[in-house]
């Protein structure tokens, strides 16, 4: 039975891999930060008590600024395959912090490939790349498209991606870039754009909340539906060898766009709602991505299931059911057709 060990185990890629692995079979164990309040929401539904024979389910503190950590669970843990989810992943906020962002985001992945190294077992390692990274290259945007990130957040994305790169070419090691376009979810933090437009809608279908702050509503992105890309990541630790993929859907959208459909489908003019606020645009702006993902699809054999206007209508009928107002359901029924054996267990 192959073991896993997922970084960023409580966010929502690494809730949703959790899940795909333990339907496959693998042992599972995941690093969580520790903290005085419980941060395992996403994650609380599939938690077996590890001294429970049945257990394939095992979490461990640990932290990517700490190194002698990651190797001591790495040593013990002796996984087959590691998936690299954790990060400080908001765009906006790495203007905030760049040190931290570059440390953990960036230097965190480095600790991991050495310690790997330095074990000298056969591991395979997935790097969670990110579209962020093409930044200001004109798209459709291709695993041979030229970098050119825009964000402390994308540079240390393109840190990491060159140190997989670098390890994989020095060591022979068996580790992969995916190079994810934007993938959303009902798990995804709510301070995201997406998931701040839809959880709006809820409460303001709730009688919570009667007006929603955005910033750049003309950035374009190639959305997809993370349970989708999860899949993409497994397949890619299961070529015969390594290699770097880039995931989407090939189609892009603005959040001006998403924000009319999400409001559209919940019966509500967006304008009545919507204020713009200066503070939420970042002082470099990446304006349009766009996944050209013909590899993947000819070597992993993989595609998407899920449109952008099924995406909206499942993370807006997940809200409403949060908030415990009456869901519409198209979005519900948009997973039964494309996932008709789900995998995941609730949202």
């Amino acid at each position: 039975m192959k073991k896993a060990l997922i970084t960023g185990i409580t966010g929502q890629d690494g809730s949703y891999l959790a899940e795909f692995l333990l339907a496959k079979g693998y042992h599972v164990h995941g690093i969580v930060r520790r903290a005085s309040t419980f941060n395992t929401e996403r994650i609380s539904h599939i938690y077996v008590d590890p001294h429970e024979t049945r257990a394939r389910f095992f979490l461990h503190y640990g932290d990517l600024s700490d190194s002698e950590q990651i190797t001591n669970i790495i040593y013990n843990v002796k996984p087959d395959e590691i998936y690299n989810l954790a990060a400080q992943s908001h765009v906006r906020v790495s203007f905030d912090i760049p040190e931290y962002t570059g440390n953990v985001t960036g230097l965190g992945t480095t600790r991991i490939l050495e310690a790997i190294r330095r074990s000298g077992k056969k591991i395979k390692f997935y790097q969670a790349s990110s579209s962020e990274m093409f930044g200001s290259a004109r798209p459709p945007q291709s695993e041979n498209t030229p970098f050119a990130p825009r964000s402390p957040y994308a540079i240390a994305k393109l840190s990491s991606y060159w140190m997989t790169v670098n390890y994989r070419e020095g060591y022979k090691m068996f580790a992969c870039n995916g190079i994810l376009f934007n993938h959303e979810s009902p798990r995804r933090g709510e301070t995201f754009v997406t998931r701040k437009i839809t959880r709006a809608i809820a409460d303001i279908i709730a009688g919570k909340q009667d007006k929603l702050y955005l910033g750049n509503l003309a950035a374009k992105r190639d959305w997809g539906f993370a349970p989708d890309y999860v899949e993409a990541m497994w397949k890619m630790l299961q070529q015969k060898g390594p290699g770097d993929f880039v995931i989407g859907t090939g189609q892009t959208h603005s959040i001006k766009d998403f924000l009319k459909e999400a409001f559209s489908y919940a019966g509500l003019k967006w304008q009545k709602y919507v204020k713009i606020d200066k503070r939420y645009f970042r002082p470099t702006e990446v304006d349009v991505l766009k996944a050209d993902c013909r590899k993947a699809k000819n070597v992993l054999r993989w595609q998407p299931k899920i449109t952008f206007k099924d995406l909206v209508k499942i993370m807006v009928d997940a809200d409403l059911r949060a908030a415990g107002c009456k869901v519409i359901g198209e979005g519900d029924k948009a997973i039964k057709e494309k996932f008709p054996n789900r995998w995941w267990k609730k949202d």
